[in-house]
């Protein structure tokens, strides 16, 4: 019974992969042309974004729907966000059908064992949710990184500004001492921000969308207190900066202590193992002579 079972999931995972895939490549085949860092199953891609769209996926976790593109939107921009997320989705559902499927055909291999392929099933439950998980990290991580670099940037603008440079030269400095070959995620935003009011969008719109697209409020903060005080100017502006300064300078203590109390619990286990091979060889020679 478990090996017709497993066979019939095999066919009709095979075969209907290969169906859909027929049927609709053509109408889904842009999406193998976004350019989406970390994804493995991209060419495989279109019958599963075929089957979101049937199950109106989007429709009905609307919640799930949006944290997924907002992270999205913050690790690969704006452009495009709705249908990265839609490959983004149809990387996890193809994890969990191969997840499963493989199951399925060790199960079947090893003559229809049970445990098999409810552990491959597990597995094809396990993985998207391990995907997502990692997406959710990567963006943690990326905004970490701005509001660690962000204070060290305002203390370079004050610098700047008050030595007679105004906030456009200011943070264009800023960016060209970084080169062009930083990968940091605020310098990236902020080389975007530049090209855009330097291709025509007014200095205010290009600070609005470097707060749209950084997404934390720290940035907001930052974005919102140069937009107001930078018509000033003098002393004013100075010490509005210096306000901010000093809060954006808490956060980063907060977050380094953040990650000191994680990096620290996470050498736990391998000093409880150190701490285990440690007595196995200081007592494995003591129980020996004790045998003899």
């Amino acid at each position: 019974m478990v090996m017709l079972v497993c066979l019939v999931m095999l066919v009709l995972q095979v075969g209907g992969w290969v169906v859909l895939n027929r049927m609709y490549d053509a109408q889904y085949a842009h999406y193998r042309h976004l350019k989406l860092e970390g994804l493995r199953l991209q060419r495989l891609s279109v019958p599963f974004i075929h089957m979101i769209h049937v199950s109106r996926a989007t429709h009905r976790l609307p919640v799930l729907i949006f944290k997924l593109q907002r992270s999205v939107q913050k690790l690969y921009g704006m452009r495009n966000s709705g249908e990265k997320t839609m490959l983004f989705l149809a990387e996890m559902l193809g994890y969990g059908y191969i997840t499963a499927a493989g199951g399925a055909l060790i199960s079947l291999l090893m003559g229809g064992d049970t445990s098999v392929l409810v552990i491959g099933l597990g597995f094809g439950v396990l993985v998207p949710v391990a995907l997502v998980k990692d997406l959710y990290g990567k963006v943690q991580k990326r905004d970490q990184q701005i509001l660690m670099e962000l204070p060290e940037l305002l203390n370079k603008i004050m610098l700047l500004v008050g030595a007679g440079e105004t906030v456009q030269r200011a943070l264009l400095h800023c960016v060209e001492r970084k080169g062009t070959d930083t990968v940091h995620p605020l310098y990236r935003e902020l080389r975007q921000t530049i090209g855009e009011w330097q291709s025509g969008y007014s200095f205010q719109q290009s600070f609005e969308h470097l707060s749209k697209r950084c997404g934390i409020q720290e940035m907001t903060v930052f974005t919102t207190t140069i937009l107001l005080n930078m018509r000033r100017g003098g002393s004013d502006f100075v010490i509005a900066l210096r306000e901010l300064s000093k809060s954006l300078w808490g956060k980063r203590t907060s977050i380094s202590r953040t990650r000191g109390e994680q990096a620290s619990s996470k050498l736990v286990f391998p000093m409880a193992l150190i701490l285990l091979t440690v007595i196995v060889l200081v007592g494995a020679p003591a129980l020996m002579m004790m045998n003899m």
